[in-house]
């Protein structure tokens, strides 16, 4: 078990953010994966005792988003997009061979802890597909190739840069951020053209969405 009281008072911490201290449970579970590289029972013990609440009401929070994970995860949790849009264009496939060149399928980690792999129904970028997640960093437009040169890049501990964002890093690293503390990466990544063509060419064809009804 690596949660201390500091990870208690850092909980606190997060639990002063918010006007209802309940409203928190979310980062802090986040946190609980910082520590221990998922959502373990003292963490919901931990959960439960600092919001009041009972450990089945954490539990059921736990299981219900598919971002926590209830057994250990990779130290590159990888997510590829299996959705009907990066399926066709190759997601089907980068899944395919990176599951077979590791040896694991869904919701399954390497022996060596290194990586975990997750069947994505969609992670929002279609506009890049075939999308591929690495601990939630972005990585667009990838094929079955470039899929696994990233993963055993990171196995190697090479750096490897998200296409939008900043380098990627460990799982716990990640989810430290999550739970809402400044990972100071915040100016890292450019703007994504592509993903604002659709509002450049509104703009030029002077479109706007209509006011909102009082």
């Amino acid at each position: 078990m690596s949660l201390t009281e500091n990870t208690r008072v850092q909980a606190r911490e997060i639990m002063a953010r918010y006007p209802q201290a309940r409203s928190a449970l979310l980062p802090m579970l986040h946190l609980v994966q910082a520590e221990e590289g998922y959502v373990s029972a003292d963490g919901i013990a931990l959960c439960a005792d600092e919001l009041a609440l009972t450990t089945a009401e954490v539990a059921a929070v736990a299981t219900f988003y598919t971002m926590y994970h209830r057994k250990p995860a990779g130290e590159y949790h990888i997510g590829v997009c299996i959705n009907p849009g990066c399926g066709i264009l190759g997601g089907d496939s980068i899944w395919e061979k990176l599951s077979a060149r590791l040896g694991i399928g869904h919701d399954e980690v390497t022996a060596d802890g290194k990586v975990s792999l997750e069947r994505i129904e969609c992670q929002a970028a279609c506009t890049h597909a075939p999308v591929m997640t690495a601990n939630w960093e972005f990585l667009d437009n990838m094929t079955p190739e470039s899929a696994i040169e990233v993963v055993e890049k990171l196995v190697r501990g090479e750096e490897v840069m998200s296409t939008r964002g900043p380098h990627i890093r460990t799982f716990k690293e990640n989810e430290f951020t999550l739970a809402g503390f400044d990972d100071g990466l915040v100016d890292f990544g450019e703007s994504d053209e592509q993903m604002l063509a659709g509002l450049k060419r509104a703009k030029e064809l002077g479109q706007s969405a209509p006011e909102a009804k009082q």
